[in-house]
């Protein structure tokens, strides 16, 4: 599978289908299984592309601390070495910030559709590391870290989608999607977010933008959705009701049906 040289080390990527190029961009810590329910909705009529940011599953993991305009710049490796001229970017939590990041530093941004996101103080989670982390030989605490992300509600009805979670944050799973990252990939790019004050330079990015949020997030609140998508010229804010923090593991067809409805709109222009 293709890999790009950076100053640092080696970032893992992935592609497939064709069409405009989806670059998925993942949330703290959390490897690229993450995508694996939008994956084949949007493989086909796109090109969907995932990679391990930096500290995470097949990527390398330098020493920290990671900052935005780091994970930016490896965005543009990924994208330029993939051959890329332009992608419609779709991010999760600290993702979507890599995300807005690069849209106001780089050319390749087509749209964006941003997931459970917020642009800064004060709706920025807390202490990430310590509620959502936990050692890829833990079955145990990979279960019950996914507490704050998914609803009692669902990890009650889906046994199996919440064993297949813990599996692929393990790196277990056959075909697995190379796992979380390790404790210092997660404090590495968690400390990303201490730069993460976005709200005065919204205002730059004028791509079409969808901004996502569930109802019960309890990692990002609704709040810093709303504001984001305020803030954006072309931003357009959707709620998924009762969608928790990992809003497109959990409501992945609603997700789905944005996600595509937005990227088809963005191809008909």
């Amino acid at each position: 599978m293709p890999r790009v040289e950076r100053d640092w080390g080696e970032l893992y990527y992935e592609a497939e289908g064709d069409g405009e190029t989806v670059a998925f961009v993942g949330d703290l810590g959390y490897g690229a299984w993450q995508w694996a329910f939008q994956h084949g909705a949007v493989a086909g009529p796109f090109e969907a592309l995932a990679f391990d940011l930096r500290g995470t599953g097949r990527s390398d993991c330098p020493p920290g601390p990671y900052t935005l305009a780091g994970l930016a710049a490896d965005l543009e490796a990924v994208l330029a070495a993939h051959g890329a001229r332009r992608a419609h970017l779709v991010g999760a939590g600290l993702g979507g910030l890599v995300a807005l990041r690069y849209a106001r530093e780089y050319g390749r941004a087509r749209s964006l559709a941003l997931l459970a996101t917020a642009a800064g103080e004060p709706h920025l989670p807390e202490r990430p590391v310590e509620r959502l982390y936990a050692p890829r030989d833990d079955p145990d605490a990979l279960r019950r870290t996914l507490a704050p992300v998914l609803t009692g509600a669902f990890r009650e009805a889906h046994p199996d989608v919440v064993d297949a979670v813990v599996d692929w944050r393990a790196g277990s799973r056959a075909g697995d999607a190379g796992g979380d990252a390790p404790r210092a990939g997660w404090r590495a790019q968690a400390a990303a977010l201490e730069d993460a004050d976005l709200r005065d330079g919204l205002v730059e990015i004028t791509e079409p933008a969808l901004v996502v949020h569930g109802t019960a997030d309890a990692v990002w609140p609704t709040d810093g959705g709303a504001a984001l998508a305020s803030g954006l010229p072309r931003g357009r804010y959707e709620i998924v009701d009762g969608g928790p923090h990992l809003v497109g593991v959990e409501r992945s067809r609603a997700v789905n049906d944005l996600l595509v409805g937005f990227l088809e709109q963005q191809v008909d222009r």
